[in-house]
């Protein structure tokens, strides 16, 4: 399973008929929402971006009630939110390989015709990592970018932050993770 929907821009001052932006709605409430509800498959590759090492890990105000609107960092957030998604699965989950992908800034509709990675290449990581028997992807817990392992929030990888980020979307979406 490859969760790669995603939205960016002036929709995230939009918000879903929950009162959700929906910038969080699409790319980080989606996929939890999926994940939990799906019979678990074999592997999940959670679509992020480099840019979520600028997200805030705090969750504090992971629905945007007092913070300023802003495009990007709503961005940054929900992909940040994506690699602790797939890394809370990855410590929940053992039987499933769990990892977050960076697609780079790739020439679709969202990213524009300018982009310098083209949607083949873009796709190339998530799809390597989904369905294929290399030694490398045989992991979770990973956080990869053009088929190699990246650096990623710190973050990300604390169990306490994933709980916390668990217990949001839980809380926000009505949908319990399921246990282990």
């Amino acid at each position: 399973m490859i969760h790669n929907a995603g939205v960016y821009g002036d929709v995230h001052c939009i918000r879903t008929v929950d009162g959700l932006p929906q910038v969080f709605a699409v790319n980080s409430l989606a996929p939890y929402i999926l994940t939990c509800l799906i019979r678990r498959p074999k592997r999940l590759v959670y679509t992020s971006s480099g840019l979520h090492r600028g997200g805030d890990a705090s969750l504090k105000d992971i629905e945007w009630k007092s913070r300023r609107c802003s495009a990007s960092d709503a961005y940054a957030d929900s992909k940040l939110q994506n690699v602790i998604l797939a890394f809370a699965v990855s410590r929940r989950w053992p039987g499933v390989l769990s990892n977050a992908v960076d697609p780079g800034w790739a020439a679709t509709k969202m990213g524009g015709p300018g982009a310098p990675v083209s949607v083949e290449e873009g796709a190339r990581t998530q799809v390597w990592l989904a369905v294929s028997r290399d030694r490398e992807v045989l992991v979770s817990g990973g956080y990869f970018s053009h088929q190699q392992h990246r650096s990623f929030h710190p973050a990300a990888a604390d169990p306490a932050v994933q709980e916390k980020y668990l217990a949001e979307c839980s809380r926000l979406s009505g949908v319990a993770f399921p246990a282990s």
